[in-house]
């Protein structure tokens, strides 16, 4: 079997040292979309060294994108067809705020393998800490296709209900024809995102967004939005990838306020859905939820 459940969660963590400076944080900003109107103040904390601020997702790219989901394709006990593979969610918790600069040490492993029956889901877990302690964690849900049935656990299941009544905020983002080349740039230099002839070989009729690019598009919006921008607000982002986004394409971003009681301290949540304006509504980010303070 491809896939060797035990060997892959005994496997020894992999760890190693990542950097980045602030070059490296307004390049992932300005690949996400940030900088439009170019001199409006709140678009200049992300976009001017002097006063920027980190959007948290950007901890999925810290490092030049590096360890990632490919990474964990090369684990003990994994070795699946690179065709097979889908990125199928994203969890991100912050631990404390991201500094412009910094250096850290990353630790990966192979942390659930899920037997969804028709496919295998393997959650990759990369947490990074630096001198002062903890950063991030970072959970990758990678989704192989054809890999299930083997009996083994079947796992969570990460729908959620529905958000109920009408979003409390609804905003539109437009994706730029050319917004793919330039989130590469962050480290996912997959062809998938720029080679058209690559792209139709993998069934899709043109180059396709990042994920994560979506997902940090989403988190912006949502910081932007309803948390005043202060990034430092973001305790935990989680979304499962529900479909593609073409650049040109323009994404609906819907919102949900929501309160949740945590044992020490009253800690806030927005729902969020994201959608293809272009396309329907067809969905591109589903059971998405950013809890706060």
């Amino acid at each position: 079997m491809p896939i060797d459940a035990a060997k892959a969660l005994a496997a020894e963590p992999r760890t190693g040292e990542i950097a980045w400076t602030p070059k490296d944080v307004l390049l992932y900003h300005l690949g996400i979309g940030a900088g439009l109107p170019a001199t409006d103040p709140d678009e200049l904390r992300y976009t001017l060294e002097s006063r920027l601020h980190v959007l948290p997702s950007f901890a999925t790219v810290a490092g030049a994108g590096s360890p990632g989901v490919i990474s964990g394709l090369s684990m003990p006990g994994v070795e699946v067809d690179l065709a097979r593979v889908l990125h199928g969610g994203q969890a991100l918790q912050v631990h404390r705020p991201i500094p412009a600069t910094g250096t850290a040490t990353a630790t990966s492993r192979i942390a659930a393998v899920y037997d969804k029956g028709k496919a295998a889901v393997l959650v990759l877990r990369t947490e990074v800490a630096d001198a002062e302690g903890p950063l991030w964690t970072n959970d990758a849900q990678i989704f192989v296709r054809g890999e299930g049935g083997w009996g083994g656990e079947r796992g969570p299941s990460t729908r959620l209900e529905a958000p109920a009544g009408q979003p409390d905020r609804t905003v539109e983002r437009a994706v730029r024809a050319d917004q793919a080349l330039l989130y590469r740039l962050s480290g996912d230099w997959n062809p998938l995102h720029a080679d058209p002839e690559f792209a139709k070989l993998a069934g899709f009729e043109r180059p396709i967004l990042h994920g994560l690019c979506t997902y940090g598009m989403t988190l912006k919006a949502v910081v932007d939005t309803l948390l005043g921008g202060d990034v430092t607000r973001v305790r935990s982002y989680a979304t499962r990838f529900a479909g593609v986004v073409y650049p040109g394409e323009t994404l609906r971003i819907r919102m949900w306020r929501q309160e949740q009681e945590q044992e020490q301290e009253q800690e806030t949540a927005v729902r969020v859905a994201v959608s293809a304006v272009d396309r329907d509504d067809a969905p591109v980010l589903a059971d998405t939820i950013v809890q706060h303070t």
